[in-house]
């Protein structure tokens, strides 16, 4: 056991060679081997043997890691003690840097692989660390340390002998032991085979092979009668090539066998020989049919080592040479245009996938899956690079927001989200994608024995290079820096690793949540953490990780502050304690660890009690939604599966079950109303089921009249219904400029959404689902999901009817019975109460009883508000804002007035926005209405900002080459026309609470974008208002302001693009490009 408990780690990487070091290793290495031997009877994981002999070789000053010792542990293990705990000692060795992988994998090699018949389980455990050392190369090795494993390796492969050079270098030996190793395995296989060729130099054999088969006579006596040794020899011949194709397929092998074509060419020349004698189509070989799979995919790695062009300069080609461990040395090289991988769809989608003013409507997930497995085959790159690219992107993602411009825009949540969620799941099905498309084909009686082999394996190499990229992540120190958000869960992830690696040396529970903790603050956590548990988490790596060098701080892992493991608000949940408001509150800002929590907070909101139902609704809402990232998939899925459920599934006209709910269902929608929360359900595609959930719930709430005695603490059934609502138009993006519907023709182009699309892709998922449920004999899930026609829902399609008619032309006039008219004509008189109730109206306006003629009647009751179900109010409301503008030109109404009834509708109903919103912008588009003056006195001034706005768009605009035109002239007012002038001062009366954040999201994408369809001034007039309201906002509507100009003005979009192309540094790269320019 170490003396207090050092780093692991730091351990393996000190230097402790003392002068008398070779003495004490010749002196101590029996007690060394002794203790070798004893291990196996020992019940205790490897880690903890490793830990011993690390103490143990430091007490005789040799350094790690230890050429002496892997020659002794690898003499000892072939095959006086050849047990199969000790290879799982050999394993943990080497990933803890005890030992050398170039000299153990040598000294191995020459052991194992003349004796592979008659040692089938010692070849095969062989093979697994082939795989997975064979590339790993450190050259940061103490000069001593350094001589000894050249020479060790060099004596173990004759290399001198064999290449006819005098090995100096490290580095040369890492060329020549790949290439030897790569032969020595070819040959093996077609010796294995009973496949006889005329190499143009020796097989790769042992000269002491014979007497290892003299001495061992009674292995070659069991092998006879053993058939299950027979079948593992014959796997292993498959096994060899399937380790090839997986060393092979690297650049960083392909650089070192190009190495030798270069320097060595007769050398390769003569790979290549048995490269074609595979080739040849003669061969009666039954084997390599079963094997051409794999063996295509190694004879076109190694015919790509020829067509392979790069350029080196001259100080980098020692760095390839001895750093291929790291994914820098990758970068080192210069490859020509059409070898340079492109990873920049990735960084493209996942930025493009942030944008608030687009709500996918398919799942990132699936995205991403497909991009993977593109990318991967368009670059032919390895799996190791293919998810460092894709890890290093949403890295990428997440730091672009460190300090990004305030607005209402989705922030690090979402960008999270896609880190910690989205990719892990992506990767999970590609994974997932290689075991289905394996075992789609089967095979009969040993091939299909075979092929499983080979499938698992496939599957094995992917996961893999999985981990290899994870583990890589280490060297992007700058892009691992965790947000202020993220560093308590950052520290509380690699404090559960370390935990997790003290209780395991000292014995005790290994799940980081015994009896020890670390103090949070000290622990160092990065977002590689992170990654590393959400990966976990999804059962993509295991806790072994949590022992990768230097993934754990020395601090850390020593643990000088241990304290007792603070109690998890969940744990008390799940034990049973009641859900009272101090429990409530710790759950909703701590996300859920398991889906055992989720579940039972799912089933509390269904069959609770009333006040259990609403908080489990709220707290699934929360913390657990937006940061729950190794379980979001899951949190979302019961989010969704919430609301469906407690929808009736037949809509009979009764609505009885929906309002018993309302309370349940109105905490829910609240909950998810934030610009990120809908941002992170949009993000795993189920904005379409979403939207098909919402539909019953506005039907239902929209046809209810009002109840008089609600309290402040229910909601009303006004409220629960602008919820749903607005919440529906919100996924729909009703709000775009009219002429987008006119352009598009109602359809979906260019990311554009109708609620008859949503509903098609909601129905076409269904169908699918439940197809898939039917082929795996399973409809439990199949209940809540049932295809949604609008037809089904009379009143939502009479609103959605007259609003595009509202779209298409201007509204006609009502005659005085009409049940609409009455409506209009209450909506008026309450809203003219509301403006006189202080008394008389603004001094601008008429005093005339009836300044909204024709609707508003004096006789009235205009004190009370009406009774009337939400669906009446809207189809009367643009008769309503109609009236309101004509009686405003006319001066029966001043704009204060007007503004003030505005935000009395939105308060009365908050669903009305929508309504407003869709007749502003519509007239807005027909530029019937004057415009009118921003001067501070009839409407709200921008001059206090306008010119610093207006200079910045300016200058941003003109970093790219693009020219814009002055926005005023700095004398008379600017203008707007009425309703704009009408809608922005409505915005600006709404509060910044995070209570009002389901009114912000329609209304600030509605102003940017009825703004954007006016001429160019509007919108830099309208950004310096809301400037003016939100001074922390001010950067990102700068952006906003600069980015809507290419709306207006072609001829800016083609300054832009004159400018990119001119300003593209062709004659300035750091590299060569060879470019086919094909147009």
């Amino acid at each position: 056991m170490m003396s207090s408990n050092v780093a692991f780690s730091s351990l393996t990487e000190q230097n402790i060679m003392g002068s008398g070091g070779e003495c004490e290793w010749n002196e101590g290495k029996e007690k060394v081997l002794e203790r070798v031997k004893l291990f196996p009877q020992r019940k205790e994981p490897p880690l903890y043997w490793v830990m011993e002999l690390i103490e143990c070789l430091s007490s005789l000053n040799v350094r790690l890691p230890s050429p002496e010792f892997a020659e002794l542990l690898v003499s000892h293990l072939c095959f006086d003690y050849n047990h199969p705990s000790l290879w799982k000692f050999l394993q943990q060795a080497l990933s803890s840097r005890l030992l050398f992988p170039l000299q153990v994998l040598s000294l191995l090699s020459c052991r194992i692989i003349p004796l592979r018949h008659c040692q089938p389980e010692a070849y095969r455990l062989f093979l697994e660390l082939l795989r997975q050392y064979a590339l790993s190369f450190d050259p940061n090795v103490a000069d001593s340390c350094k001589l000894k494993i050249i020479n060790s390796v060099d004596t173990a492969l004759q290399l001198s002998r064999t290449y006819n050079i005098s090995v100096l270098e490290l580095g040369h030996v890492f060329v020549l032991f790949f290439h030897s190793i790569v032969t020595a395995l070819i040959d093996s296989t077609l010796d294995d085979w009973g496949i006889q060729m005329k190499p143009c130099e020796e097989p790769f054999s042992n000269p002491k092979s014979d007497l290892y088969m003299d001495i061992d006579p009674n292995v070659t006596h069991s092998i006879k009668r053993n058939e299950y040794r027979e079948q593992i020899r014959k796997r292993n011949s498959f096994m060899a090539l399937e380790v090839l194709e997986r060393l092979t397929e690297s650049r960083k092998a392909t650089i070192l066998l190009q190495s030798v074509l270069l320097n060595m060419p007769e050398k390769f020349n003569c790979l290549l020989q048995r490269i074609r004698f595979l080739e040849s189509p003669e061969l009666p070989c039954s084997e390599l049919k079963l094997a051409n799979p794999v063996l295509t995919k190694v004879l076109s790695n190694i015919h790509r080592v020829s067509d392979f062009e790069f350029h080196l300069d001259k100080n980098r080609l020692v760095g390839i040479l001895v750093d291929v461990g790291s994914f820098n040395s990758l970068l080192r090289c210069n490859y020509s245009s059409r070898q340079s991988p492109c990873w920049v769809p990735f960084d493209i989608y996942m930025e493009n996938a942030m944008d608030s003013k687009q709500l996918p409507t398919k799942s990132a997930i699936d995205v991403l899956t497909e991009g993977i497995k593109t990318l991967h085959t368009f670059n032919q790159a390895s799996w190791q690079e293919t998810f460092l690219a894709l890890w290093l992107s949403a890295l990428r993602l997440v730091q672009r927001e460190r300090d990004p411009p305030e607005g209402p825009i989705p922030h690090l949540e979402a960008r999270l989200s896609v880190l910690l969620s989205i990719v892990p799941l992506a990767i999970a099905n590609v994974l997932k994608d290689e075991v289905e498309h394996n075992s789609s084909s089967v095979q009969v009686s040993m091939a299909s024995e075979f092929r499983s082999e080979m499938e698992r394996k496939s599957v094995d190499s992917r996961k893999h290079g999985l981990i290899l990229s994870v583990q890589v992540l280490g060297h992007f120190s700058s892009l691992l820096c965790p947000p202020d958000l993220v560093v308590g869960a950052a520290n509380h992830a690699a404090t559960k690793a370390a935990c997790f690696i003290y209780n395991s040396v000292n014995g005790e529970d290994g799940s980081g949540t015994g009896i020890h903790s670390c103090n949070y603050t000290r622990a160092g956590g990065n977002l590689r953490h992170l990654i590393v548990e959400a990966c976990i988490a999804r059962k993509l790596m295991d806790t072994s990780v949590y022992f990768w060098p230097g993934y754990v701080s020395t601090s850390a892992v020593s643990l000088p502050d241990a304290a007792p493991v603070e109690k998890s608000p969940w744990s008390a949940f799940l034990e049973g304690t009641l859900l009272n408001d101090p429990l409530i509150n710790s759950l909703m800002v701590t996300p859920a660890s398991s889906l055992a929590e989720i579940e039972k907070l799912y089933y509390i909101a269904l069959n609770g009690s009333e006040t259990e139902r609403v908080a489990a609704a709220k707290i699934l809402c929360s913390a657990s939604l937006s940061c729950g990232w190794y379980i979001q998939e899951h949190v979302v899925h019961y989010v969704v599966k919430l609301l469906l459920f407690l929808v009736p599934p037949s809509h009979s006209g009764s609505w009885s079950h929906l309002v018993d709910n309302m309370s349940v269902l109105s905490a829910i929608l609240l909950g998810v109303s934030s610009v990120d929360t809908v941002h992170i359900i949009s993000l795993h595609g189920l904005v379409p089921t979403v939207a098909a959930s919402l539909m019953p719930l506005c039907e239902a709430f929209g046809s209810l009249k009002p109840t008089l005695n609600s309290t402040g603490d229910e909601p009303s059934t006004y409220m629960a219904f602008s919820l749903a609502f607005l919440f529906l138009i919100r996924l729909w993006k009703f709000y775009r400029p009219p002429l987008d519907h006119c352009v598009t023709g109602g359809g979906a182009l260019e990311g554009e959404l109708t609620l008859e699309y949503l509903l098609s892709l909601h129905n076409n998922r269904v169908k699918s689902f439940q197809d898939e449920l039917t082929s795996h004999k399973d409809s439990s899930e199949s209940a809540f999901l049932k295809p949604v026609f609008i037809d089904s829902f009379p009143k939502l399609r009479a609103w959605y009817c007259q609003y595009k008619s509202c779209l298409a032309s201007a509204i006609s006039g009502l005659s005085t019975g009409n049940s609409v008219h009455q409506v209009a004509n209450k909506i008026l008189s309450m809203i003219y109460w509301k403006m006189t109730k202080g008394g008389a109206l603004s001094s601008n306006s008429s005093t005339s009883s009836n300044a909204c003629s024709p609707f508003l009647s004096v006789g009235e009751d205009g004190y009370q508000r009406p009774i009337l179900p939400a669906w009446e109010v809207l189809e009367a409301l643009p008769f309503v804002l109609e009236a309101i503008l004509t009686a405003c030109v006319h001066g029966q109404l001043s704009s204060r007035d007007l503004t003030t009834g505005l935000r009395d509708l939105v308060d009365f109903l908050p669903a009305s926005l929508a309504a407003i919103i869709g007749y502003f912008s519509s007239e807005v588009t027909r530029g019937v209405w004057k415009l009118v003056p921003m001067n501070g006195i009839d409407w709200p001034s921008p001059a206090a900002t306008l010119q610093s706005v207006e200079s910045e768009i300016k200058a941003i605009l003109a970093a790219v080459g693009v020219d814009v035109p002055n926005c005023s002239s700095g004398i008379s007012p600017v203008m707007l026309p009425l309703p704009m002038a009408a809608l922005v001062s409505l915005t600006i009366t709404f509060k910044l609470e995070k209570s009002q954040e389901y009114i912000h999201a329609v209304a600030g994408a509605a102003l940017e974008n009825c703004a954007s369809n006016c001429p160019w001034p509007s919108m830099p007039i309208i950004g310096s208002l809301w400037a003016q309201k939100v001074r922390r906002w001010h950067n990102f509507i700068v952006v906003s302001c600069s980015r809507s100009v290419f709306r207006h003005n072609k001829d800016c979009v083609t300054q832009l693009l004159r400018s990119c192309f001119s300003s593209f540094p062709w004659n300035k790269m750091c590299f060569s490009l060879q470019v086919d320019c094909r147009i």
